[in-house]
């Protein structure tokens, strides 16, 4: 995915709030794996491939959600659907990268890369070659969706 992780942070909000801090937790959960390529340009000068750090390892999100959540359910109760919200969409997000990306679902015990659909190098830019090949049919849906979905919003607000 290129472009519709912040969508797909959207509609995984609104299946659970139609606004406030349960919709604003899954928009950053959408896009918060991403934010490894600012390491991923600044400092490792593109020397590995930002879906090999951790913030795109399965095993590390569910540790942490297996960690948190119960302390939170315990602790600050209040703040449960949103952090429940983020993990989602962080889960969605990984999810979406293995349709066409690399993700390393077998980790710890595999360090193999798992992806359902292989985008060949047939144009000389690789982001010519995301958005001519028919995957990027599933971002443009999603946008759909989630546009969709806020402008239903906006007229049942008015």
């Amino acid at each position: 995915m290129i472009t519709a992780h912040l969508p797909a942070g959207y509609i995984t909000g609104r299946a659970f709030a139609r606004s406030g801090p349960i919709l604003w937790a899954a928009l950053l959960g959408g896009i918060f794996p991403d934010l490894d390529l600012i390491w991923f340009y600044f400092i490792d000068n593109r020397a590995l491939h930002h879906h090999h750090y951790w913030v795109h390892v399965p095993a590390f999100w569910a540790t942490l959600a297996g960690v948190s959540l119960p302390i939170i359910a315990c602790r600050v109760r209040r703040f449960l659907p949103a952090v429940l919200g983020f993990f989602a969409a962080i889960a969605l997000h990984l999810v979406l990268d293995t349709l066409a990306g690399d993700i390393k679902w077998l980790w710890p015990w595999s360090d193999d890369m798992v992806s359902l659909i292989s985008v060949p190098a047939s144009h000389p830019h690789w982001i010519l070659n995301f958005i001519l090949h028919p995957v990027f049919v599933a971002e443009l849906a999603i946008w759909a969706v989630a546009l969709f979905l806020w402008r239903r919003t906006k007229l049942e607000e008015s």
